[in-house]
């Protein structure tokens, strides 16, 4: 007979090799308005690759949940100190890096939400309203390319589209770099950390890609699961843990340490031949195959960083999980579109789900460990 622990009134097996009965995995894979919390906690309480196999989509590239690792990836040329991080800080938090003096990186990225700013679309120079949902910049070191087309392939990249485009911050980099280079405090600062004290553009984003690199959510109850304290989850969180993994499909993009694939997806929300019509990614690459996709975010910290999608569209999770569960928005093309071979293609890897109320909170729930 298996040991248990008590925990929020419910026996939990401990830790075991032990296989999961064939029944009990049975009674899992059904959809239901309830679960077998019994069956659940045994599932689930030994090492990972004892736990019910993720169902994945053919053609998605996934990996098995981890935690994060120590660090985000560091290029050679830009190694991370404490000097270097303390300095993109202040430069984030600094208005002078825009032309007007009023707007600084942390308007649109705010830690208090989740290093996003809370609002669909962002306002920026002249309260010019933005094109699309500000990105988390928390994650940024872990992703293999930046903004929601990714037209950065790097952080130290990424620096300048914000400060140079119109309608965010609307300086230009030499314009910004004369005006640090005149301020009374920046010069000495950049020479205690560069070794020279004449600022250049290089200087300035290495800084603060520094500092976004630093910027991983920490000290989750779904890390520390991970790590084995498998009493940590709630049964509900548990059960969207689950959910997660099989039925829901949401591996086929949210994967491994990150929860996040790196990849471009077409959910339906390009808005094809209307006023609001986004392209995404092809309006980076020009390649017809890319018409309509965005790039995975991390799930990451991921109850903080609403509204949700690049539009901005999805005011709370259970918005999200909802549309997920309607296989998102299918436009179809209209009599003059058949042919338009840059009419966005849907995601094969989405289809309805079929949750039932109670499997569609279970996921939100879970989704609010990370």
């Amino acid at each position: 007979m298996l040991a248990a622990c008590c925990v929020a009134g419910h026996a939990v097996p401990e830790r075991t090799n032990t296989p999961v009965p064939r029944d009990c995995r049975a009674t899992l894979a059904l959809s239901s308005t309830s679960v077998d919390v019994a069956c659940l906690r045994l599932a689930y309480a030994g090492p990972q690759a004892s736990w019910p196999k993720p169902e994945i989509s053919e053609g998605a590239v996934w990996q098995e949940l981890a935690p994060l690792p120590a660090k985000a990836p560091t290029p050679a040329d830009n190694p991370t100190t404490v000097q270097k991080v303390a300095l993109g800080r202040k430069l984030f938090e600094d208005p002078r890096l825009s032309s007007s003096g009023q707007i600084a990186c942390a308007n649109c990225h705010d830690p208090e939400l989740g290093w996003g700013d809370g609002r669909s679309v962002s306002f920026g120079h002249n309260r010019q309203q933005g094109r699309r949902n500000a990105p988390s910049v928390a994650m940024s070191g872990f992703a293999e390319s930046l903004f929601w087309d990714g037209r950065a392939g790097s952080l130290e990249e990424q620096i300048r589209h914000p400060i140079e485009d119109g309608k965010e911050m609307a300086f230009s980099l030499p314009a910004m770099v004369e005006r640090l280079n005149q301020s009374d405090d920046y010069p000495g600062e950049f020479g205690h950390v560069f070794g020279s004290s004449r600022i250049t553009e290089k200087d300035i984003a290495q800084a603060l890609a520094a500092f976004e690199r630093s910027l991983v959510p920490r000290a989750n109850r779904y890390d520390r699961f991970l790590q084995g304290q498998r009493e940590l989850l709630t049964d509900q969180q548990l059960w969207g843990l689950h959910i997660f993994r099989t039925k829901a499909r949401c591996m086929n993009c949210h994967s491994g340490p990150t929860l996040a694939d790196n990849r471009f997806h077409n959910l339906g929300l390009h808005f094809y031949g209307r006023q609001r019509q986004d392209l995404g990614r092809y309006e980076a690459t020009q390649d017809v195959r890319d018409s309509g996709k965005f790039r995975t975010p991390s799930l990451r910290n991921v109850r903080k960083t609403g509204p949700y999608m690049h539009t901005g569209g999805f005011a709370d999770l259970r918005s999200v999980v909802n549309a997920y569960n309607a296989g998102m928005p299918r436009p179809k093309p209209k009599n003059e579109q058949i042919d338009d071979p840059l009419f966005p293609k849907p995601d094969p890897l989405l289809r309805p789900l079929g949750l039932q109320k109670e499997e569609r909170d279970a996921i939100v729930a879970f989704l609010e460990t990370l």
